[in-house]
């Protein structure tokens, strides 16, 4: 496999990224061009970038597997949007075994095929839904909700409810409290029950 694009890899961090320890993972690329980027770096032709192959990257973490195995920790894959890389995702897996916590954070904003391929391997998923309402999603993501809420639906059809946390941000000039009582309601109505609820800090509130 062809080295892919990461924004970086970030070791020990604790509970923030999934269970444990974790190291964090972050690839470059993303479908989305969300207001209040938190990695913009990740559509950024000129941003500093390091590369890594499955077996690069397993080398590089693998001295933090006691770190692992004691806390239920392992490896978070961020970005960017992780499923873009799924391949690799697969194939870190075949290197790691089974016995890592392998999480995404995603938007799930990708073609099916893709997500589908994350299924058998991927332990957690964090999903920022921004917002269940489509003309909210599109006005502050740029794109269409449909591919996020029919990978959702999947989710959900799937019984995985339990392996997921769906993040939920209030977002000043985008949507409300109320918007999001909404999304909770739709969520809540699909099985979800790990709803992760939160405010971001955006340039308009400095």
């Amino acid at each position: 496999m062809q080295p892919v694009k990461f924004i970086g890899v970030a070791r020990h961090r604790l509970t923030v990224d999934g269970e444990g320890v974790t190291t964090l993972a972050a690839f470059w690329g993303c479908p989305l061009k969300c207001a209040y980027c938190l990695n913009p770096q990740c559509n950024r032709a000129d941003a500093y970038l390091v590369t890594h192959t499955p077996q690069s990257l397993y080398d590089y973490v693998k001295i933090d597997q006691l770190y692992f195995l004691a806390t239920g920790g392992g490896v978070t894959f961020g970005g960017g949007e992780p499923l873009l890389n799924v391949e690799f995702i697969r194939s870190f897996r075949e290197l790691c075994g089974p016995h890592w916590n392998l999480t995404l954070e995603t938007s799930l904003n990708v073609p099916s095929a893709l997500f589908e391929k994350s299924v058998d391997v991927v332990d957690h998923y964090m999903v920022d839904v921004k917002d269940m309402n489509e003309a909210i999603y599109k006005a502050y993501t740029g794109q269409e909700a449909t591919q996020m809420l029919s990978n959702l639906r999947r989710l959900a059809d799937l019984g995985l409810q339990e392996r997921v946390v769906v993040r939920l941000p209030l977002i000043e000039q985008y949507n409300t409290e109320a918007d999001v009582e909404k999304s909770v309601e739709q969520l809540t109505a699909m099985g979800f029950t790990h709803l992760d609820r939160f405010k971001y800090k955006t340039d308009i509130e400095k």
